[in-house]
């Protein structure tokens, strides 16, 4: 890859997860006004959330073997297209049924993205810059949460409107890619027989992927459960306004873009398995400040430091590649992450039914605790600084 290519892939991968946040987030800012008119419970309002995340966590296998198996472009496109007609058509949508089927949908495109760009950068950035390049990559999260809440201030509650807008956007990363973009040539370089899933499975690699996809789970389950529910949270509980409200996610959501890269440069100077236990330690530890704080100032002054330290899957985007072979790179790492981001479905909805009797301030607290959980499982894998990647056979 030529220098100029990096950079290409660096700044088109940056805006197409942009709009990949813009997309999962926009849900969080909706929910009060599609909960409103649909008459939903707070238990059907987590289902939404659930029928995304669920779709998520199927599309990684499914675009991961794409992308094995018939490129890095390729699969990015498809996966792009996908979520972005499935999200403008909920502008359209009848009911609670429908709006169901089409976020589930909409998470098989949104899955693919994560995987795509963090093996797109893993295979066109030096080894010694990668945790930077793909922090900054994924950095690209907490800015389409920027984008989503300023898109929300402005629409909501014409949440029809809002995922028809954000929709109908994605032509954008769409035409980068597809216009400026090349194949990967480390993948074209490796491709000999077709990849088979069952591969991150064989002996080499079935502890990588089974320890992986356990602590993407247990972080991504604690993380989405909050953050799907946090604007809730903060209307309903602390009393704010849901114009302030979005000013309080756009602090936060900015907190976590310098959080990201941060670590992006901890991750290359200490390795990514470290940086990764001190990322998901920190919201572990700073999450519960947030939930206890009695003031709007206070608020406003934790949340950005407790999304600061949310930078794991920024690191999780070098680090997981790192774990697989080029030849199953996309498969593995995308499993590991989005089959996390799958088991993840269930927070939300947990969440919900769990306000119900106990209060969102304790379920909150229960998100910290699996976020903890996470912390000490990466312990078990290996600092993969220095480390060379495991064959995908014995």
């Amino acid at each position: 890859m030529s220098a100029s290519t990096k950079w290409v892939v660096l700044t088109g991968s940056f805006v197409a997860y942009m709009f990949d946040a813009v997309e999962i987030l926009l849900l969080s800012f909706a929910l009060p006004a599609i909960r409103a008119e649909f008459g939903l419970t707070a238990t059907q309002g987590g289902l939404l959330a659930t029928a995304t995340l669920l779709g998520i966590g199927l599309s990684s296998v499914a675009v991961g073997w794409l992308a094995d198996n018939y490129g890095r472009k390729r699969a990015l496109m498809v996966s792009l297209a996908v979520f972005g007609v499935c999200t403008a058509a909920l502008a359209i949508v009848p009911g609670f049924t429908m709006f169901l089927v089409l976020r589930f949908l909409a998470g098989l495109g949104l899955g693919g993205v994560w995987g795509v760009v963090s093996t797109y950068v893993v295979e066109t950035w030096p080894a010694g810059q990668r945790g930077r390049a793909a922090a900054f990559v994924l950095s690209s999260f907490p800015i389409g949460g920027v984008v989503a809440a300023v898109l929300s201030g402005a629409l909501l509650p014409d949440w029809r409107l809002l995922f028809f807008v954000a929709g109908v956007g994605v032509v954008i990363p769409l035409v980068i890619v597809g216009v400026f973009f090349r194949e990967s040539t480390e993948w074209a370089r490796q491709q000999s027989t077709p990849v088979r899933v069952s591969e991150i499975f064989s002996p080499a690699l079935r502890r990588r992927t089974l320890l992986g996809a356990t602590v993407a789970g247990l972080a991504m389950f604690g993380w989405w459960g909050a953050s799907t529910w946090l604007p809730t949270y903060l209307q309903t509980v602390k009393g704010i306004p849901a114009a302030t409200v979005a000013l309080f996610m756009i602090v936060l959501n900015l907190g976590m873009f310098v959080g990201y890269n941060v670590f992006g440069l901890i991750a290359d100077r200490i390795g990514h398995k470290y940086a990764l236990v001190l990322s998901l330690a920190g919201v572990a530890l700073t999450l519960p400040l947030y939930v206890v704080a009695a003031d709007r100032t206070a608020l406003l002054w934790l949340g950005p430091m407790f999304a600061f330290f949310a930078a794991f899957a920024g690191v999780f985007g070098a680090y997981l590649g790192e774990l697989f072979p080029t030849r199953v790179r996309t498969t593995g790492a995308g499993f590991c992450f989005n089959v996390g981001r799958g088991v993840s479905a269930f927070a939300p909805l947990t969440l919900g039914a769990l306000a119900i009797t106990a209060g969102f301030g304790i379920g909150l607290l229960v998100c910290a605790a699996f976020i903890a959980c996470a912390a000490v499982a990466m312990t078990f894998l290996p600092n993969l600084r220095t480390a060379a990647p495991v064959p995908a056979r014995d």
